[in-house]
């Protein structure tokens, strides 16, 4: 078995061991992100050798030394563009930011580091997650290595083409409405959006403040748990983020679903929902059932109102963080201009990119007088109530199946010339952003084309052991996660 072949937590089991060094590790992924960057464009930032080695050997020193690190150390990883990076900079796939290095690591990635993470660099991404292709990057489109033709979804779209092309073994990226989780589905990883707070936001560059959430992109449940128990926990930096105990996850994947109770939600799988994608998902409920698990179809009318919701809530909050960028304080600022209006106008108009224009157009009209409690605040009481019926369904049911999105990996502008279909791919993710429940993509099948289909499983509120010991057990009986595009023919056209 080659090295990029082995999951995270199989390749940090071989550096505690003492079989492979993180050097052989980090030496191995710069070797692959080499030969796939020009194909895929993950990366908008690589470090160079000698960085990602200087942190390989200071790990095995670490190691050397008799120190006590997590089951990850000397394990290569790579962090999504939106993550603040001491010394290293963060663009958020933005002309405007182009030119930022931030004084200070982002709470997550400290974490990360301070676990004996080794960071090889910065992923691409849709222009401050903003997008579900990874097509607006200012520092171009990210392809998906099953067919590069095809978007990687977005916006942590870079995170999921790294980790399925194998050039990390695992991510971190950011889900405001599926950002981490459609990506995973189109490219056949797995990747999981934790409850709201459960990972601080200290340091992730806003998009949309009540909705944003970190979590991992990975081979499997496992390391997606292994890497969440290094990242979660209270951080005084973030007031928003929660002090709940995440530490056993990894140890209670022990497969066992007997008496697991899990809901099919019959609005997800009607119309729209592309016919290969139901049956994958469906086969994957046969797989928990299997397992052991009771699975009952139920009714969930509220999915009708879900995106209309997201998107007033989230461009609302999009119009107030990105007013921040004006090219005074940091940041890229344009040539040319008369006074201060001038200034602002010119840099915002030079620096954004379309889809980020568009966003805070609509969240500056749904905030302004006239519209406020016609659009923002109605949007807000029906996110009330979608909160409300996930609270009911998990009355009854331990967790939810359903699609991750509608179809497989569109092709490279399909949905850039149509924003509204591009919207509608969020129909089954965005839902447990508005309500901050933890969500899992796992893959389950392929369509006939031979892309990822993923199945979307969803705990309530600090559901994450629910949620990941159920993927766990679903990947202990099937292989999809193994599958790699690695050595797959594809072309550009």
């Amino acid at each position: 078995m080659e090295l990029l072949e082995y999951t995270a937590l199989e390749l940090g089991g071989l550096i505690q061991k003492g079989e492979v060094t993180p050097t052989q590790a980090a030496r191995a992924a710069l070797d692959r992100v080499a030969a796939e960057q020009d194909r895929n464009n993950a990366f908008i930032i690589c470090l160079d050798e000698e960085q990602v080695l200087a942190q390989a050997n200071h790990v095995e020193k670490r190691l050397a030394a008799g120190e006590r690190l997590s089951p990850l150390a000397g394990v290569p990883m790579a962090l999504k563009d939106n993550i603040c990076t001491k010394g290293v900079p963060t663009t958020c796939a933005s002309r405007i930011l182009g030119d930022f290095t931030p004084p200070y690591d982002a709470t997550a990635a400290e974490r990360l580091k301070a676990a004996g993470g080794v960071l090889l660099g910065k992923l691409n991404m849709d222009e401050f997650a903003m997008g579900s292709t990874s097509e607006t990057s200012y520092y171009g489109p990210t392809r998906n290595p099953w067919d590069l033709d095809r978007v990687p979804g977005g916006s942590s779209g870079g995170s999921a083409a790294a980790v399925a092309a194998g050039e990390c073994w695992y991510a971190v990226g950011s889900d405001t409405g599926g950002s981490i989780r459609q990506p995973a589905s189109y490219c056949g990883v797995t990747g999981l959006k934790p409850t709201y707070g459960a990972v601080s936001r200290y340091g992730l560059v806003a998009y949309a403040s009540s909705l944003d959430q970190m979590g991992p992109l990975a081979r499997s449940a496992a390391d997606c748990a292994a890497v969440l128990e290094l990242m979660a926990g209270k951080d005084r930096r973030d007031g928003t983020s929660l002090d709940a105990g995440w530490d056993g996850l990894t140890a209670g994947l022990n497969g066992d679903l007997r008496g697991l109770r899990v809901g099919l939600p019959a609005d997800c799988f009607g119309d729209g929902l592309d016919g290969e994608v139901r049956s994958a998902v469906l086969s994957a409920a046969e797989v928990l059932k299997d397992r052991g698990a009771v699975v009952e179809t139920f009714s969930f009318p509220m999915m009708k109102y879900v995106v209309p919701a997201y998107y007033i809530i989230a461009a609302a909050e999009a119009s107030s963080n990105l007013s921040r960028f004006d090219g005074v304080k940091y940041g890229w600022r344009a040539e040319g201009y008369e006074g201060l209006t001038d200034l602002y106008e010119a840099t915002r108009t030079q620096g954004f990119g379309a889809e980020v224009k568009r966003r805070i157009l609509l969240g500056t009209f749904v905030l302004s007088a006239g519209y406020y409690d016609a659009y923002y605040k109605k949007a807000l009481q029906v996110k009330a109530l979608i909160k409300g019926a996930y609270d009911r369904a998990f009355e009854y049911y331990d967790l939810l199946l359903t699609p991750v999105a509608p179809t497989t990996a569109p092709r490279l502008g399909d949905s850039l010339g149509d924003p509204l279909r591009m919207y509608l791919s969020d129909i089954y993710t965005v839902p447990l952003n508005l309500a901050g429940l933890p969500g899992l993509s796992m893959p389950c099948g392929f369509d006939r084309k031979g892309l990822p289909i993923g199945a979307q499983l969803i705990g309530p509120a600090l559901g994450e052991a629910k949620v990941l010991g159920a993927a766990h057990a679903f990947q202990l009986d099937t292989d999809y996660h193994r599958q790699s595009p690695t050595g797959k023919e594809a072309s550009v056209q």
